[in-house]
């Protein structure tokens, strides 16, 4: 029940954009949001009634609300966003960050040095960046230094020091990385003509470098410097190769940034690109925890904005799979054919990677994580009331009718528990009857657990359509426990799922993880019920071969097997190879009555 004051709060709220606030009972930050309108949105959490059990869980927990009225919606986006990182509330999602990024600096000099670092000092220093990476950094560097002959010394070059021959060139300028400036041996206005082109090159256009280093090679050759023509052309060919390699769509999409997100039960994952001169010049991927059952929607709003500040953003359009609310200063694009598609599509793919890869993590170093949100995942792509930690599924087999057995194999958080598969030999059906069998093995089976008073599995599979699927519920609804379980059936062909009632099939993404584990347990109770079939059929074929002689017990059989390896062998042994293993008295009998077969 509300408190007088909360009440109080609720009514007096403006209908304004703004920020909202919630406080428990000791004055903890609970929780902040952003607004339309704060009277309906802060409302809602009181009125609906709430699925998730952590919204539930915050609504009892609010004995207060502090709201702060902005002019517009991207002020309450700013302004939710840097709440949020300086009081990190309980049941806020937060991008969590502390990696320092590199930059690429061109200092702040006489004959600036070009370098890379991790610290901005705010002494007139030009930045560019962050890089997500030190790899993306080296590279442009190694590209910048292959092109340009710039200085690494970190002298004062002042020009009276110059002048009165206070410096000696240094072995950069014998190897010719370095013109030498701290002797005068290269202009200032020669140096800072290949800053403009370097910056340029940063930012991902190349147009000037190549129109600049083309126009220098033309000059030489018309002087018959061929040495020196063919060294620019080299450049030229290094610059060219680079800008293929880096360029992924039409060089027209500049300056512009894109985001695309994929999600399961737990976490989403927002993959970033800047794009320059159509050059992917930064991407990133994070991994964002849910609290409170975020949309895609809303993770990517917070994603957005807490990107585009982190990496100095300021791009005028967006590309994004979806619509999104991010201020009305940035242009939204959602592409639906072309180049513009094609670089939303490979964001996506990144993402859909970077997800992958922390599975694979996850697995390893936090087996009890990738257990719990694989259950999760489970109980949502199946519509379950409970997540399927324990999961059983019976397959039938016979051929032609003949030894018709059935297999169970049980899964537990996701892996197979051998110690728990069962077999069974079919007792109540004649020939070939592929629906009363599976109702005979599902009624054993869980008849069975009941008499022993063991858990039930919260999911029952069994292999086949929806015959197969109604003589398994047939028998959950004699044993009584309908509804105490989930059953559902899968077909082979177009993997599709069935649910009982219901006549139209679910279809699973063919790479979602609830799908493999489903076509494992289809898999391996196909395998566990042919092994068994094939020692079924091997025993048969045994009892009618050595079992029919008179006077040949089981003991004998086994010691003839374990000599000879095969019934054929035994048809083909002389009496005395069959003497040696059996006794004269038995080998006389196996042999006149392989005698007696041949004639």
């Amino acid at each position: 029940m509300q408190n007088a004051s909360l009440d109080i709060q609720l009514r007096t709220l403006p209908s304004g954009p703004g920020v909202y606030q919630y406080y428990d009972k000791e004055g903890r930050l609970l929780y902040v949001g952003k607004a339309k309108n704060l009277k309906k949105r802060v409302a809602s959490y009181f009125t609906k009634n709430h699925d998730n059990y952590k919204t539930k869980i915050l609504v009892k927990k609010i004995h207060s609300i502090q709201h702060i009225v902005v002019d517009t919606e991207t002020d309450a986006l700013l302004l939710e966003n840097n709440l949020i990182k300086k009081h990190q509330p309980r049941f806020n999602v937060m991008l969590k960050d502390d990696k320092t990024y590199p930059w690429i600096c061109i200092k702040n000099e006489r004959f600036p040095r070009v370098f890379p670092t991790r610290n901005l000092i705010k002494d007139g220093s030009e930045y560019y960046g962050p890089y997500t990476n030190f790899k993306t950094v080296n590279t442009l560097l190694d590209l910048i230094k292959g092109l340009y002959q710039l200085r690494t010394c970190n002298y004062d070059l002042s020009q009276d020091k110059i002048d009165n021959g206070k410096y000696k060139v240094c072995l950069e300028y014998h190897l010719g990385n370095c013109k030498g400036p701290c002797e005068g041996f290269q202009d200032e206005g020669e140096y800072n003509q290949n800053l403009n082109a370097i910056r340029q090159i940063v930012k991902g256009n190349f147009k000037e470098s190549l129109h600049r280093f083309k126009h220098q090679m033309a000059d030489h050759a018309k002087k018959m410097e061929f040495e020196d023509a063919q060294r620019i052309k080299e450049k030229i060919e290094v610059l060219e190769k680079y800008q293929v390699k880096s360029t992924v769509v039409n060089p027209k999409i500049s300056n512009v940034d894109v985001f695309s997100i994929i999600s399961d039960e737990s976490f989403g994952y927002v993959n970033f690109f800047q794009l320059s001169y159509g050059s992917i010049i930064r991407s990133h991927t994070t991994e964002i925890k849910k609290k409170l059952e975020e949309t895609d929607k809303e993770l990517l709003e917070l994603a957005i904005i807490e990107l585009r500040q982190r990496f100095n953003s300021k791009s005028k359009e967006i590309y994004v799979p979806f619509e999104v609310d991010v201020g009305e200063h940035i242009k939204i694009t959602v592409p639906q054919l072309g180049d513009k598609k094609k670089i939303v599509d490979l964001s996506l793919r990144n993402a859909k990677y970077f997800r992958q890869e922390r599975f694979k993590q996850i697995k390893i170093i936090d087996p009890d994580r990738h257990v719990k949100r694989l259950m999760g995942q489970m109980k949502k792509d199946l519509r379950l009331p409970e997540e399927p930690r324990h999961i059983e599924c019976f397959d039938n087999s016979n051929i032609q009718g003949t030894h018709p057995v059935a297999a169970c194999v049980v899964f537990k958080d996701g892996k197979p528990s051998k110690k728990d598969y069962r077999k069974f030999n079919i007792k109540t059906v004649e020939g070939p009857n592929d629906f009363a069998s599976m109702e005979e093995v599902v009624y054993r089976r869980y008849k069975r657990l009941l008499d022993e008073n063991e858990p039930l599995p919260q999911l029952v599979i069994v292999d086949g359509g929806k015959g197969q699927l109604s003589s398994g519920l047939k028998a959950l609804d004699t044993l009584g426990i309908r509804g105490k379980t989930t059953i559902i059936g899968i077909a082979k062909r177009l993997e599709e799922i069935y649910y009982p009632g219901d006549t139209i099939p679910l279809y699973l993404d063919k790479k979602s993880e609830t799908l493999k584990v489903i076509q494992h347990l289809r898999n391996e109770a196909h395998r566990f019920g042919i092994t068994f079939h094939r020692q079924k059929r091997s025993k048969s074929a045994l009892d009618t071969e050595l079992d029919a002689i008179p006077g040949v017990g089981e003991k004998t059989v086994i010691e003839l097997l374990k000599h000879f390896r095969s019934v054929k062998k035994i048809q083909k042994a002389s009496i005395n190879e069959l003497t040696q293993v059996v006794g004269q008295s038995r080998a006389t009998k196996i042999f006149n009555f392989y005698l007696s077969k041949k004639e």
